[in-house]
């Protein structure tokens, strides 16, 4: 008797290969590879914050956005000249304040006939003479967590010279700005 070769109920069993569940792991492990670095970046460079003010004219405009880089300071102490990002006195309800650290910690700084010196120097940070060196009238002594910071249009700023703000603790730093976004009138880049 001869066998048809027409219809077949009998099914043959497929057999799942190696190889593709090897590629479907990888692409897996892959996607979630990127997914990690994507939050990662975000979160350590993708925040942002806008200027309140015109304390920090003309670098940065009132209402421009800044990117924070909040890793930096996690690796390394800010430096003198670093613009920094920061809740006065730990504030979570206050604004993110953008100021220039002048003195670190360690410094001895004084404001004497205009002149902002640091560590007994006259700074080079500030070339603007200062009409009211706040507390800084009298020599300041920072602590190993304390940075001392202005706003760079110096005679319009409310920053460390004031009371209610006052030297600034480690802590308090959310990170640093590093770029400047484009704003009116105002160009897009790196901070100075």
């Amino acid at each position: 008797m001869a066998r048809h070769k027409g219809l077949s109920f009998y099914k043959r069993r497929k057999k799942i290969s190696i190889g593709i569940v090897k590629e479907v792991l990888v692409w897996f492990f892959l996607l979630a590879l990127s997914v990690f670095l994507a939050l990662t970046l975000v979160f350590f460079f993708g925040m942002t914050t806008d200027v309140v003010g015109v304390a920090m004219e003309s670098e940065l405009s009132n209402g421009q956005r800044v990117l924070i880089n909040r890793l930096s300071y996690s690796l390394f102490n800010p430096k003198a000249g670093d613009v920094v990002v920061f809740l006065p006195n730990g504030n979570e309800n206050s604004h993110l304040y953008v100021k220039r650290v002048v003195a670190v910690q360690g410094d001895t700084l004084c404001i004497a006939d205009g002149i902002l010196y640091v560590n007994d120097v006259p700074s080079d940070i500030i070339s603007d003479r200062i009409e009211d060196a706040g507390i800084a009238i009298n020599p300041i002594k920072l602590a190993n967590d304390e940075y001392f910071v202005i706003g760079d249009n110096i005679n319009n700023s409310e920053d460390s010279r004031s009371p209610n703000i006052g030297q600034i603790r480690a802590e308090d730093i959310v990170g640093k700005a590093y770029f400047k976004l484009k704003n009116g009138n105002s160009k897009a880049g790196f901070i100075k």
